[in-house]
């Protein structure tokens, strides 16, 4: 007995390894052949992978019916007996969305469009489910099977693909209602809303928990799971107050139950993305700025000699006329919102350069505290006879230069060039056009004063991501209205062109995306647009506290006098210029207006501060680059900011497409043309709906939204004939893919010069991820590539040489 005592425990012990061992050898195995099968199914037709699926579905399905009636073979009988259903009612529509995605390409060397994202999301859906059932079919008589875990696996992505078939159907709605070759919805206002009001009950959580991220490339998975858990984490800080605006990073873990159950963690993300305001998002997307997080970033990052805060004088000064270089135009310091004020840029250089260390420079450095210069003080190098600027993301209501720095840091190593970074103010406290104003001043500023920051300014680029790639491309038709010299080209990584609230394909993902959620995206345009709203539940003020609560009603009061004043003023201006107009002015909804803001609508110069030195107004606008015969409508567009249908402003139709309307036509000939939301769906087909409440989004859009300084894509022609050579670096899986194809598409269809190079299963921003996998390295380097187009452009061709005379 003894020996069997003490046998006991080894025996026990060794059954114990021997079992870990084997679960470990069967995860082994799980994951090779889920690698295997995901290789196999890509290769698949969707038929073919739809016909596999439904014949892995009804083999499991019969196996656990037959096993009696347990409660969990019950389930999963009935969980393949839903995947049958929705793969079979799924797998039409898809076709007939693929066989039209191909009239919303640019061309057909960049085969990309919502419909063609949305398509591929649910085939990867569908090659998970096959994975997943293939394992299923091949482990269920195994001890070894987790029955329970993998009946979770399926539930979660039984949801995904029944919550994908209701995207699909509201994009054939899309399909149907809006004309051949445009991606953009462009009926009734009225229609839109019912349409938002309709997508925005779906429920979301089943894509934040099991299924976080199945879209995207493996490798970004873990990286999105972590971010899950931070964003739930921090967001149950900030529903206390326990922080306010504030976080540690030793607080944004604390709470182990997100990381262990991502059911609750999926239910907790949609309720943040539903319930938060844009102050949480803007203090969510702002921890990288946070001391430590930003240092190791740094240590990690690309060491260069010159990372400078600079902070440049709200003082006005001349830029030269590109139509005449003798005569100037002033440029004058932002004014919008809180008046005349500094803007600060961030000089980054590899190599220390001539001018870099002038004198004149140092007395614009803006201390950022102690820094521990290691080493010894570098020679210079000649200036460089290129320069980039740059403007940040982040939705126009966070981050700085510094959250991009350590992507800029190798930009400045690989292109051997200087970068000035603009820290534009942000959202809500500064809404359009105040970022604008900062950034066209700070690119004039440096355009000026190229040699203080090493560069000869032979070749300039701007070049953004998303919120900045909006912003530079307005920047550059602002450079073209003040007659002033536009960048040689620009770099638009994920630009978000349009920020009207129309529903398009590419938008329908947003409602999977966990980075760019709609809400998330609605409340940072309502901020950005200055129409913010504000809810008064007392679950909010319980959760802002009454501090929050000071700061939000003082904002509040500000945001009410600043309306009502520039709304006076507005009017004042108007009727004053227009007293000899007999057609009275439209009123019909208040509109806050700065004095700079109207500056925005002249073409020939800006109003009010700036002023020409020995140039009248006529003689500016018969030597703009601009066309004057399209000043009427340049103005018109930027200016008339009343309330319009979107019928009023138009510019989603591609000019002499009859032809590709013709095919387009006809292939969607079978379809129901009826705008009606609620024939989306067919008989018998319910998608979940959120359990987390009413969400409270604006669905309505603000007027100003129209404005082409706020939304390029809706520019007029004669503007967009003034952009430079534009680059766009989208990603197919991004809810804003759509404004880049767009865009465009309008772009070649005046003869502008246009690339469009489109990334695979990335998620939006990847820029700020360059280090993370090798798939988000190769897309930074496409942007390089880009930007190097720009600086470096192709020598001129050498002329034959001429025959000698006989």
């Amino acid at each position: 007995m003894e020996s069997v005592r003490e046998l006991g425990p080894r025996g026990v012990q060794a059954s114990k390894k021997t079992k870990d061992g084997a679960r470990s050898r069967s995860r082994r195995r799980w994951r090779k052949a889920k690698t295997k099968a995901s290789a196999f199914s890509h290769g698949m037709d969707l038929r073919t992978m739809t016909q596999s699926l439904v014949t892995l579905a009804e083999d499991n399905m019969a196996f656990f019916s037959s096993q009696g009636p347990g409660e969990t073979a019950r389930r999963l009988s009935s969980i393949f007996a839903g995947v049958r259903e929705q793969a079979l009612g799924l797998e039409p529509i898809l076709g007939r969305l693929l066989g039209v995605a191909h009239h919303f390409d640019l061309d057909t060397e960049t085969p990309a469009n919502g419909y063609r994202s949305l398509v591929h999301t649910a085939r990867c859906c569908l090659a998970h489910l096959l994975h997943k059932s293939r394992y299923v079919a091949s482990n269920r008589r195994s001890i070894f099977f987790r029955a329970s875990h993998n009946l979770a696996e399926l539930e979660a992505y039984l949801a995904a693909l029944t919550q994908l078939r209701a995207l699909a159907y509201y994009a054939q709605r899309l399909l149907t209602t809006n004309r051949p070759g445009v991606l953009f919805f462009e009926g009734d206002e009225r229609i839109t809303a019912d349409f938002l009001r309709e997508y925005v009950t779906l429920h979301k959580g089943c894509f934040y928990g099991r299924c976080l991220g199945f879209q995207f490339t493996p490798a970004i998975r873990p990286f999105l799971q972590t971010l899950s858990i931070g964003l739930v984490s921090f967001g149950e800080h900030y529903k206390r107050n326990e922080t306010g605006l504030s976080v540690t990073a030793s607080s944004l873990f604390t709470s182990g139950r997100f990381a262990i159950d991502p059911e609750l963690r999926g239910a907790e993300f949609e309720r943040i993305i539903q319930n938060l305001d844009v102050h949480f998002w803007k203090a969510f997307w702002n921890i990288t700025e946070i001391e430590v997080l930003s240092s190791l970033a740094n240590m990690a990052s690309t060491t260069v000699r010159i990372s400078r805060l600079l902070s440049l004088p709200p003082e006005a000064f001349e830029m030269p006329l590109t139509s005449d270089p003798k005569l100037t135009v002033t440029i004058s310091p932002p004014l919008a919102h809180t008046g005349p004020g500094p803007v600060l840029v961030r000089l980054i250089s590899y190599d220390l350069r001539e001018g870099q260390d002038s004198k004149m420079l140092n007395n614009l450095v803006k201390s950022e505290g102690p820094r521990l210069e290691l080493r010894p003080r570098p020679q210079q190098v000649p200036r460089s006879r290129s320069l980039v600027i740059h403007i940040h993301g982040g939705g126009f209501v966070a981050q700085t230069s510094k959250s991009h720095e350590p992507y800029l840091k190798s930009w400045a190593q690989e292109l051997g060039a200087p970068i000035i970074s603009i820290d534009y103010s942000l959202a809500p406290e500064a809404p359009f056009p105040r970022a604008l104003e900062e950034c066209f001043f700070a690119y004039c500023w440096a355009v000026k004063h190229c040699a203080l920051l090493g560069s000869t300014g032979e070749q300039i680029c701007l070049a953004g991501d998303s919120a900045g790639g909006n912003l530079c491309i307005t920047v550059s038709l602002r450079a073209a209205a003040y007659g002033v010299r536009v960048p040689d080209g620009i770099m638009a990584a994920y630009p978000v062109t349009t920020l009207q609230p129309a529903a398009s394909p590419s938008r329908l993902l947003s409602l999977i995306d966990p980075l760019l959620p709609l809400s998330v995206l609605s409340k940072c345009v309502s901020a950005y647009s200055g129409t913010e709203t504000e809810d008064h539940s007392d679950s909010d003020q319980k959760a802002l506290g009454m501090m929050g609560l000071v700061r939000r009603d003082t904002s509040l009061l500000l945001r009410d006098l600043r309306l009502g004043a520039s709304s006076w003023l507005n009017s004042f201006l108007e009727l004053s210029g227009r007293k000899s107009q007999k057609t009275p002015v439209p009123t019909a909804e208040p509109m806050r207006r700065s004095v700079s803001e109207a500056a925005l609508a002249q073409p020939e110069g800006p109003l009010g501060t700036d002023s020409l030195k020995n140039l009248t107004v006529k003689d500016l606008s018969e030597n703009s680059s601009s066309e004057t015969s399209d000043s009427t409508e340049l103005s018109h567009s930027a200016e008339t900011l009343g309330p319009t249908t979107p019928s009023d402003v138009n510019f989603f139709l591609r000019p002499e497409d009859s032809q590709e309307e013709a095919e387009a036509s006809d292939e969607m000939s079978t379809m129901d043309r009826s705008p009606s939301v609620h024939k989306a769906f067919p008989e018998g087909f319910h998608p979940r709906r959120s359990s987390q409440g009413i969400l409270r989004m604006p669905l309505y859009s603000s007027p100003i939204v129209k404005n082409p300084f706020m939304s390029p894509l809706l520019a007029p022609d004669s503007m967009l004939k003034t952009l430079p050579p534009v680059h766009i670096v989208a990603c197919a899986l991004d809810p804003m893919l759509d404004d880049s194809v767009m865009l465009a598409r309008r772009l070649r269809d005046l003869d502008q010069p246009v690339t469009l190079n489109v990334v695979e299963d990335l998620p939006h921003g990847f820029l700020s991820l360059a280090a993370l996998c090798r798939e988000t390295r190769q897309a930074a380097e496409l942007c390089v590539e880009r930007i190097r187009l720009v600086l470096t452009p192709p020598a001129a061709p050498t002329p034959a040489p001429t025959a000698p005379p006989k």
